[in-house]
């Protein structure tokens, strides 16, 4: 009987490692794009910056404000009320000029305008 406990053990441990050894694969992999979409100059630059919040409503309101409403509560895109919640810094700027979510057009802001939007959407 102590043989079979210590086979079981035995068992048990090798696929807690086998566990382990994903997770800590997937993180290295999820360390490793996110390192990767730091070393965007872009975004390096935007996340080098202060934003002015006053400036990002202004830019908004010039750029984002006919889709998303002018309080940003949604109308023909989403409202963006806690968005920050939902995204990182990050992915709101990639999503903010890559296009990639039709209808939303591409707009490619200076990093300063980026940083001063960025920091007005996480006010919202």
């Amino acid at each position: 009987m102590s043989n079979q406990v210590t086979n079981t053990n035995t068992w048990i441990q090798g696929i807690a490692l086998a566990i382990l050894g994903t997770l800590f694969a997937v993180l290295i992999a999820i360390l490793g794009i996110y390192q990767f979409r730091y070393t965007d100059p872009y975004i390096q630059s935007v996340l080098s910056l202060a934003g002015n919040a006053a400036h990002g409503q202004a830019i908004f309101q010039m750029n984002c404000a006919s889709c998303h409403g002018i309080y940003a509560d949604g109308m023909v895109g989403p409202s963006l009320h806690h968005i920050s919640d939902r995204k990182s810094r990050v992915g709101l700027i990639q999503q903010v000029v890559s296009g990639n979510t039709p209808p939303m057009p591409q707009f490619q802001p200076s990093p300063q305008e980026m940083a001063d939007l960025l920091e007005y959407l996480e006010q919202l």
